[in-house]
């Protein structure tokens, strides 16, 4: 008990102390706490006036840049004003100086006019005064002067006629054995006559009427791929197991018709298929339609032909010629040419040539513009085929003057081949003119916007203009065209008219 009364004191002593001290320590604490802020917040306020007045030295120095910028292009502009201003004025100096330059010509073209017609004058006076001089001396008038001049002309052309009248009697008589040939020739073709036709589409049969829709494919798609890759129309309509191909061309007829029928016999019809089903026709007809002119060639014993002028004669036996097959046609002029040179003994091997090739122009013309005689002529000299053979083809329908009996033998064989009963039929200028026609006729109402011959000539669609025409006049046109048809044109069967009215209603929203 002692010893606490002892130690009480100065643990109480001790309290005190340390309170004390931590007091003191918190302080001392807090005032260099308030010392370091004050601290930062001096250096902050500096930071920022320095970071200030960089900006402003900055912004002070773009608008000083901006501003030379601004004067130099003021100044640029200057200098391209002064420029055109100059320019400008350089032109108005020249144009005053050519003013006056004019102005002098003028005066001197007045003053020359002026001497012309003094001179003019001068002259009529003194050329009547001539042949008043020369009628005097002469005792002869201006009328009796003429009349002997005239006079002595007649003699010596009448002398120069006797003479060229007896050259060309002396070169007839030479030259009467080519006379007597030129002259049987012409007999010959003048006894042949024409009778024409052709034919435009191909048809192929069908397996079974689902056949058609698998052709037709979903929503169309694999007979438009066919028809354009092919070049022709393929009409499915209700023609029962067939479908028809139509197209002027009768090589893409017949390559759509068999790319068609090996589509048939495979089964697999889709558009990837279809084309290239129709790439490989086309290659295998490029060769067959080489081998088809190669074998005709061989028959005919015609040698030296260049490979392009073969391949179009393979060509010719899908061109029909007024419903004649062009190929047989042409090879039935070689033969027919071929014995009238050998009659008239001329050349038969070139007789032959001119024969063969004289149609070979009718392979061109849907590619190159004008006549199959003259395209096919360009087309043989341009691989060095004869002179006599190129103007053979030319003249075979009259566009150019013959220069040979061999081009008189081939109008002739040509007439002959043409003339045969069965040869021809129909003609095909005919047909397209009607197709013209029909569309012409439907073009000549009022409000027709387009008119279109389909289906071989035997649907006419028209589309007239909504906004001229009514639904009413509408079907008063169908009534009158089909009237118009009927009296202006001769067609087999019937043609059906079909006008279309479209209205569109087209609103923005916004």
């Amino acid at each position: 008990m002692d010893i606490l009364r002892w130690m009480l004191p100065s643990l109480i002593l001790g309290a005190t102390l340390g309170y004390f001290l931590r007091l003191l320590i918190g302080r001392i604490k807090l005032t260099s706490a308030e010392a370091t802020a004050r601290r930062i917040l001096d250096d902050a306020e500096k930071e920022s006036e320095a970071k200030k007045r960089e900006f402003l030295l900055s912004a002070k120095d773009e608008i000083f840049r901006e501003r030379n910028k601004l004067d130099d292009e003021v100044k640029q502009r200057r200098q391209e004003l002064k420029i055109n201003e100059d320019r400008l004025l350089q032109r108005e100096i020249n144009l005053e100086k050519r003013l006056e330059i004019l102005e002098k010509k003028e005066n001197s073209v007045a003053q020359l006019e002026k001497e012309l017609k003094e001179k003019s004058l001068l002259l009529v006076q003194e050329t009547d005064r001539i042949q008043k001089q020369l009628e005097k001396i002469s005792g002869l008038t201006r009328e009796d002067a003429k009349r002997l001049f005239l006079e002595n002309v007649e003699k010596e052309a009448r002398f120069e006629a006797s003479k060229i009248s007896a050259s060309i009697e002396e070169e007839a008589k030479r030259s009467a054995d080519q006379k007597a040939k030129e002259i049987i020739a012409t007999a010959i073709q003048r006894n042949a006559s024409e009778f024409t036709s052709e034919l435009s589409v191909s048809i192929v049969p069908l397996p079974n009427e689902d056949m058609k829709g698998r052709i037709i494919g979903r929503e169309g798609r694999n007979i438009r791929t066919l028809e354009n890759l092919t070049g022709v129309d393929i009409i499915i309509d209700d023609t029962p197991d067939a479908v028809v191909i139509s197209g002027y061309d009768p090589i893409r007829r017949e390559i759509a018709k068999i790319s068609l029928e090996k589509l048939i016999l495979d089964g697999r019809i889709h558009p990837s298929r279809i084309e290239e089903i129709v790439e490989k026709v086309k290659a295998d007809f490029e060769k067959a339609l080489t081998a088809r002119g190669e074998k005709v060639i061989f028959d005919l014993q015609i040698p030296g032909l260049h490979p392009e002028l073969i391949k179009m004669i393979g060509r010719l036996n899908y061109r029909l010629s007024y419903g004649q097959n062009t190929l047989e046609h042409s090879i039935e002029v070689a033969n027919l040419c071929s014995g009238m040179a050998s009659e008239l003994q001329l050349n038969i091997g070139l007789a032959k040539r001119v024969g063969l090739l004289h149609d070979i122009g009718k392979c061109l013309t849907s590619e190159i513009e004008g006549s199959h005689a003259i395209v096919g002529a360009e087309y043989a000299k341009k691989y060095n085929e004869d002179s006599i053979v190129v103007n053979a083809i030319s003249a075979h329908h009259n566009d150019r003057e013959p220069s040979s009996i061999y081009a008189i033998m081939v109008q002739a064989a040509d007439a002959i081949s043409a003339s045969r009963p069965g040869a021809r039929k129909e003609n095909i200028d005919d047909y397209i003119k009607r197709l013209e026609n029909l569309e012409h006729i439907a073009s000549s109402f009022k409000g027709i916007e387009k008119s279109y011959a389909i289906q071989a000539g035997r649907e006419l669609r028209i589309i007239v203009a909504n906004n001229i025409v009514t639904d009413e006049e509408a079907k008063t046109i169908a009534k009158e065209i089909a009237k118009k048809v009927e009296v202006e044109l001769k067609y087999p069967g019937q043609i059906k008219i079909t006008v279309i009215r479209e209205t569109r209603i087209i609103e923005y929203a916004k």
